[in-house]
């Protein structure tokens, strides 16, 4: 090899950024249903949520509320996979319309060029772990859930009504470990 390699051009940037954080994911994934099984899974969302909420609470910028916050990220998160997905303010909370997931598209396209996945579909993974950021995370009476449509979801982040009891609910208030 001579010379130095050309600068790599934004696009290629991120490609490469998201395909070094699949590798990495992956082989997290791997090891951990490997060496643990579905407990060790278990263990790790629980510590990947906690870890996150963590990081949440630390980041998030005065005046935004921890539902908004967690809500953008997600969209974010989602838009970096190039997600078809939308932001419907509602009265009682937020709705992500994610009508053809990235993730999902960028696995398959993983998949047909060799690559061997640890889950068959990421969406149960997905929808448990960010349920999990957002008990940690988000007020207290707001319900987060995740549904899944085809190649893609639809998030709720909505507060209960007055007259609605989520007593009992596994996906409001912060959770313990």
């Amino acid at each position: 090899m001579t010379g130095e390699p050309p600068p790599l051009d934004p696009a290629e940037k991120v490609d490469l950024w998201r395909q070094r954080f699949f590798e990495a994911q992956a082989a997290a994934e791997e090891f951990i249903l490997g060496e643990h099984g579905e407990a060790g899974l278990a263990a790790w969302i629980r510590a990947n949520s906690r870890i996150t909420a963590e990081l949440l609470r630390a980041q998030r910028p005065a005046g935004m509320s921890a539902t908004d916050h967690f809500m953008t990220r997600l969209q974010r998160q989602l838009l970096l996979y190039d997600s078809a997905v939308t932001s419907e303010p509602q009265p009682s909370g937020t709705v992500l319309r994610n009508a053809d997931c990235g993730i999902l598209r960028y696995r398959r396209r993983a998949a047909r060029a060799g690559v061997v996945l640890t889950f068959s579909s990421p969406c149960p993974y997905c929808q448990e772990l960010n349920t999990a950021i957002a008990a940690r995370y988000v007020e207290p009476d707001v319900r987060v859930s995740c549904v899944q449509a085809g190649d893609g979801c639809t998030w709720r982040a909505e507060s209960p009504a007055p007259e609605e009891d989520t007593a009992g609910s596994p996906h409001r208030g912060r959770a313990g470990d």
